[in-house]
């Protein structure tokens, strides 16, 4: 049986990895702090599997925690040259490649999607091949070896240390923001445990108007869209919004179908990461990469996508999710 944990096992050798590279890269004028940062990740990865099985204290983890937000806080991460091609390589290659050059990136998705549906059935001496619980995850993970197989065969490239230095520049480009969609989704949990959740639903329910189906729709959906754009990511969001009208009033009040609402409402939540610079990662970092005047072009551009999908989810939440 192939266990979830050998994958963060891979993640976690891989962020040691590109920092044994960083610890050596004499052009990052950070280069201490950087590897300092990534390999503490690192070791997280490992470390974090005994201290869910509660075999080893989470003290060390958290404390690792705290130094990487210190090390990211006081601006001793950076970055150092890239070692790439020049542009001209890789227009040439890219003309040469053309639309393959989309494989491996649909290599992962489509990999996760077969281990997640068919390959979670099957099993081997009595033991499922998958983890139970762990398919999607171990998908993920097998994709994107897939993935990188078919990125080396497709670029005729031998060496696997290009890959590791090519995933350290984009490491170090997009820096702690990497982190960012983890924190926050860490956050929305905290919030719900502290009951952050149960207070927003009194206030929601006391100013609802009584059986009204449709408002409580409308105050779902933008109250999703609303706490993403605050929070930065919809899945700090969903446990807050759920806990407050998701479940209590149009599921259970409402009647409506569950899987429908909560889906719905997640995308709902999704059309807040488009416009917030929060979700830095997908907004703010493309800005700095493709080295953009306006670091919130792409928010500025998304903005009447972001609005008009919020509207068709309402939409569809009324008419298709409700009872």
């Amino acid at each position: 049986m192939i266990k979830a944990e050998w994958f963060f096992w891979l993640v976690g050798g891989i962020f040691l990895l590109m920092a044994a590279q960083m610890l050596t890269d004499r052009s990052n004028p950070r280069r201490f702090g950087s590897a300092a940062f990534w390999g503490l990740l690192g070791l997280g990865f490992v470390y974090g599997t005994w201290v869910a099985d509660r075999s080893a204290p989470p003290e060390p983890l958290g404390a690792a925690v705290l130094v990487m937000i210190a090390l990211a806080g006081f601006g001793l991460t950076g970055r150092g040259e890239a070692r790439t091609t020049s542009p001209a390589e890789r227009a040439a290659s890219a003309a040469r490649l053309g639309g393959r050059l989309f494989v491996p990136a649909l290599t992962v998705p489509a990999v996760a999607l077969v281990c997640a549906v068919g390959v979670k059935r099957l099993s081997l001496g009595g033991e499922p091949i998958l983890q139970k619980g762990g398919e999607t995850v171990l998908g993920l993970g097998i994709g994107a070896l897939a993935a990188l197989a078919a990125g080396m065969v497709m670029l005729r490239e031998k060496r696997l240390s290009t890959s590791l230095h090519a995933g350290r520049s984009i490491l170090e480009s997009m820096g702690w923001a990497m982190l960012l969609p983890q924190l926050l989704a860490t956050l929305g949990a905290i919030f719900s445990v502290a009951g952050v959740g149960d207070q927003v639903r009194r206030i929601t329910t006391a100013v609802l108007p009584e059986h009204s189906v449709l408002a409580a729709v409308v105050v779902y959906c933008v109250g999703m869209f609303l706490l993403t754009v605050v929070m930065g990511n919809g899945f700090a969001a969903f446990p807050v919004m759920t806990a407050a009208v998701g479940w209590p009033v149009l599921v259970e009040q409402a009647h409506g179908d569950a899987p429908a609402v909560l889906a719905i409402g997640m995308l709902a939540g999704f059309c807040g990461t488009l416009v917030t610079p929060m979700a830095a990662n997908y907004n703010i970092v493309p800005a700095a990469l493709l080295e953009l005047k306006d670091q919130y072009g792409p928010i500025k551009a998304q903005l009447p996508t972001a609005f008009a999908l919020l509207g068709c989810n309402i939409a569809i939440m009324s008419v298709f999710a409700m009872r």
